[in-house]
């Protein structure tokens, strides 16, 4: 952060986010709760750079699944692991990569972002999709950090590490539980009015 502190904070966010999100891996939670704790003016600009950077730097390694990447894939990360998060994506569409970009390390997002090209996902749903999980998880982390202090990052990725069966099943009951709640009003809006 200091390196790019010229860059000014939601810059310099958004382009360690594109960068993680193309290719490196950068622990950006610790870094984005430094910031936020450091700069609490900047906080918003800097989640919705981070949203914005994250979901143009993982349309690298969407493109390679697109355009042929499953044997790439398969290579690193092994037949079964790739067919298990390949039928997640096709199954549950945008909520397959919604919910991996809300988790932090070591959840395998880039290999469901990798997936999502290879199961040919519209690019737009694509981008709405990981805009809206880092948006989430970037938010989250900052009033935590904000509420607790930055110590907040190391203590929650303990936790998710330790117990990750848990945690996963929490963030799934709470898709869940919204997605239902969307049904049914969804359900209730079309319901016929009846005239007396």
């Amino acid at each position: 952060m200091h390196v790019l502190a010229p860059l000014g904070g939601p810059w310099a966010i958004f382009f360690l986010t594109t960068v993680d999100g193309a290719a490196f891996g950068i622990p950006l939670d610790a870094l984005l709760a430094y910031y936020a704790y450091t700069n609490r003016a900047q906080i918003v600009p800097c989640i919705l750079m981070g949203a914005l950077g994250s979901m143009l730097g993982s349309l690298v390694p969407y493109l390679i699944g697109y355009k042929g990447g499953e044997a790439f894939i398969v290579r690193r990360v092994g037949k079964q692991r790739f067919d298990i998060v390949h039928a997640r994506v096709e199954r549950y569409g945008m909520w397959a990569l919604i919910i991996p970009s809300m988790l932090p390390p070591p959840t395998p997002f880039k290999l469901f972002v990798f997936c999502a090209g290879v199961a040919e996902m519209s690019w737009i749903r694509f981008c709405v999709s990981v805009f809206a999980g880092r948006l989430a998880r970037f938010t989250l982390l900052t009033v935590l950090t904000i509420i607790f202090g930055p110590q907040i990052v190391d203590l929650f990725q303990t936790v998710i590490m330790r117990h990750w069966p848990i945690a996963l099943a929490m963030v799934a009951a709470a898709t869940l539980l919204i997605v239902m709640v969307v049904r049914r009003r969804r359900a209730r809006a079309q319901q016929p009015v009846e005239i007396a």
